[in-house]
This record gives C-alpha cells, sequence and structure tokens, in this order.
C-alpha cells in the first residue's frame, strides 16, 4: 500500500484501434484524481489504467474510457491462470 493507496490495475482489449483523437483524449483520463498511469499497446490494441481503488472502481474506469471514445471489447484478467491440481487418489485401507 502507497501512502493510503490501494493501487489496482485493469486491462482492457479494444475491438478497434483507437483514433488519434481518442489518444488525446487519454490525457483527460489520465487527470482524473486517482488514476496513476494508463498504457497503450497498440500491436495487441490494450489498454492498461493503474488506478487508486480508495478513489475509484472499475466501473468508473471503463466508464471514463468508453466516454473518452475506446471501444472496449473485453475486460483482461491481469492474474496468472490458476494450476488446480488433481488430487492423488489414497490407497486403500490395509485388510
Amino acid at each position: 500500500m502507497l501512502n493510503g493507496m490501494t493501487p489496482v490495475e485493469v486491462a482492457y482489449r479494444c475491438a478497434v484501434q483507437p483514433t488519434e483523437e481518442v489518444m488525446r483524449a487519454l490525457g483527460f483520463v489520465r487527470q482524473v484524481y486517482g488514476v496513476r498511469r494508463t498504457t497503450f499497446n497498440s500491436s495487441d490494441i490494450i489498454i492498461r489504467v493503474e488506478y487508486d481503488a480508495t478513489r475509484l472502481n472499475e466501473a468508473t474506469i471503463s466508464k471514463l474510457l468508453r466516454e473518452a471514445g475506446f471501444a472496449l471489447a473485453e475486460e483482461i484478467s491481469l492474474l496468472p491462470p490458476q494450476v488446480v491440481k488433481q488430487p492423488v487418489p489414497l490407497a486403500p485401507p490395509p485388510k
């Protein structure tokens, strides 16, 4: 935790490549109090936003991005896939 902040990061895949105008609007999203950082990967069309969860939530972030003009297609999980171990069968009790 940084100075009473709860940093959270979300990522979204965009349906289409954003226009130059939309990318300029991203500057206004960065100015919203509680938004810490935004990054855009143009080859994968993924936007990531780090924000302070004590001030904002995921619904607010997605709304800000949509209002800026981003066509969000899906939220991307930033957690690595969880490996589920199969239980090992126990040996039958001795007779």
